[in-house]
């Protein structure tokens, strides 16, 4: 009799260790390649830039990762995804108003759902993008275009996106910026073609929440003007910058100014010797990196 209740309660208590259901172990894949398209790994309260060395023409040269951005979280109170009857979303991947486009070869700017507050389009052939492409999605956060072969963006293409905080345009064809929204916080633009000329003086003058900005590996004459009191973090590396000015990161008629916030710049890769510019750096807690002999 005791024999039989053992194998009784042996027999209650196998199925509680079987796996999972299906459902659960797909929502752990969608989760695993969510936060490696958004760069989840970094949940640090700031947005950080790391770079690293590979080989370009023969020499080393230092290429920035794209976007760091912050993880996903913010994409709870997203809701889910209601037009994935939309073609793109049979070709991309639609989740909780979050889109994924990436390395699917398309060559514009899919159709998206009215709700969707990231996208990831990454590595594809895109070449153009037009005002209409976002004029009817006014939810947009995060935009990442990296890789493509954009060459030029029409006037007015970002200019609805009140909400938008993160646009990365690296690794395109780009010889001039977009005007860009408002609220950004990180802008990315490095490995493209941008001459200085290419730049409005009053680009990121109104940017007051613009704290990362990446224009290294370009073909920049000068260091952008007007750079907003906001910004953290400087990348002008490898570009063509030949001289600086007294104004160009201070006040020259105020000496008691300090840049606060700024907490790196980066010019090595310039044809510009920084020593001889001493008091272009007056107002700073830290100097460039870069050439000083």
């Amino acid at each position: 009799m005791e024999t039989l209740q053992a194998t009784f309660f042996l027999f209650v208590f196998v199925p509680l260790v079987n796996p999972a259901p299906p459902l659960q172990q797909e929502s752990l894949q969608f989760y695993e390649y969510d936060t490696n398209v958004a760069m989840g790994s970094l949940t640090q309260q700031d947005y950080e830039m790391q770079s690293k060395d590979i080989i370009k023409d023969g020499k080393n040269v230092s290429l920035d990762t794209s976007l760091m951005m912050q993880s996903d979280d913010s994409q709870l109170d997203v809701p889910p995804t209601k037009d994935t009857n939309l073609p793109t979303c049979l070709l991309c991947v639609c989740l909780s108003g979050s889109v994924y486009c990436e390395e699917i070869d398309i060559e514009a700017v899919p159709p998206l759902p009215k709700e969707t507050a990231y996208l990831y389009a990454r590595f594809n052939k895109i070449k153009r993008i037009a005002a209409s492409d976002f004029a009817d999605i006014t939810t947009l956060r995060r935009i990442d275009f990296s890789g493509n072969r954009i060459e030029e963006i029409e006037d007015g293409a970002f200019s609805k996106l009140l909400l938008l905080e993160e646009l990365s345009l690296a690794e395109n064809r780009l010889v001039k910026l977009p005007v860009l929204p408002p609220k950004l916080t990180t802008f990315n633009a490095n490995q493209n073609r941008i001459k200085s000329r290419g730049i409005k003086a009053n680009a990121f003058k109104k940017l007051t929440n613009l704290a990362y900005l990446y224009l290294g590996h370009n073909a920049l004459e000068s260091v952008p003007l007007n750079l907003p009191e906001s910004l953290r973090i400087l990348h002008l590396q490898y570009n063509n910058i030949t001289t600086i000015t007294d104004d160009t990161f201070c006040k020259s008629n105020n000496t008691r100014y300090i840049r606060t916030r700024m907490d790196e710049i980066r010019m090595e890769g310039n044809p510009i010797v920084l020593a001889k510019h001493v008091n272009a750096f007056s107002c700073l807690r830290m100097l460039p990196v870069g050439t000083y002999y």
